[in-house]
């Protein structure tokens, strides 16, 4: 096997990975800090799609996670950014919070539920029958079936909640109709946040703490992959996946010397 180039750009998850349930990780603050003292090229990513990269960085910030908001790529970017170059000033039905509709607004989207060319579904704590049932009539009648993330339950303090994944599965045993998701584990999300910072697959790693997602989105995007232990997988997971990452860390702590 040919040997890696060394690691010049870094793409790490959010949950899981930096916090875990409101908390940083331990060690997590040194991490950014130190990405940030050796001016490497650096995003942190999450496949939710509540929250606009403003609200996300003021909730880092308040933990101690200090870094530019540019640092910050959501699903819901990547949505606007894959349907406007798909199809630039088009028209969106959308059933998600601010993250996803500031995103398609910023790319002078319309929203709307008069034959729109997309329907687009993204996370919300208040999916309502009526949206589903608009959303359901519109793709029947020929709108493009879009979700932001492939997610099917996310946490609360309560438990677990339905996430878009289970949303979009509704979706289509009523309309027949597969969506394309854009995030995690698709590889498209992993190449749009490294274009976003002008790095290279070859030369940078992802982060993650789930084989499903994070790991399968790097390795498919042709990126060193690194699992951390500080969230959904676990070590006994990691063998009954048929891929790898490239490497498997107790926590982001350990990863602090690595970057030169």
């Amino acid at each position: 096997m040919a040997e890696r180039k060394p690691i010049e750009s870094w793409l790490t998850d959010m949950d899981g990975v930096l916090m875990h349930e409101g908390i940083p990780v331990p060690g997590a603050d040194a991490f950014i800090k130190r990405l940030r003292e050796a001016d490497r090229p650096f995003l942190v990513l999450t496949n939710n799609s509540i929250y606009t990269p403003r609200d996300l960085h003021a909730r880092l910030s308040r933990i101690g996670l200090e870094f530019p908001m540019a640092n910050i790529w959501t699903s819901a970017l990547a949505t606007a950014q894959f349907l406007d170059e798909q199809r630039p000033g088009g028209t969106a039905y959308v059933i998600g919070e601010a993250g996803l509709t500031t995103a398609l607004h910023d790319i002078g989207y319309v929203l709307t539920d008069v034959e729109p060319d997309y329907v687009v579904l993204g996370e919300t704590r208040t999916y309502s029958f009526e949206a589903l049932t608009k959303a359901i009539r519109l793709i029947n009648d020929g709108a493009r079936f879009i979700a932001t993330n492939p997610d099917e339950i996310g946490p609360s303090m309560e438990g677990a909640l339905p996430a878009t994944g289970s949303v979009a599965a509704l979706i289509t045993k009523a309309t027949g109709r597969e969506p394309y998701f854009i995030g995690k584990p698709n590889p498209l999300m992993m190449r749009s946040g490294l274009n976003a910072i002008g790095a290279h697959s070859e030369s940078s790693a992802m982060i993650g703490d789930r084989m499903d997602t994070d790991v399968r989105a790097g390795l498919e995007a042709g990126m060193e992959t690194i699992l951390v232990l500080t969230g959904v997988t676990k070590m006994d997971d990691v063998d009954r996946y048929p891929y790898r990452p490239s490497t498997v860390v107790n926590s982001i702590a350990d990863l602090v010397e690595r970057v030169v």
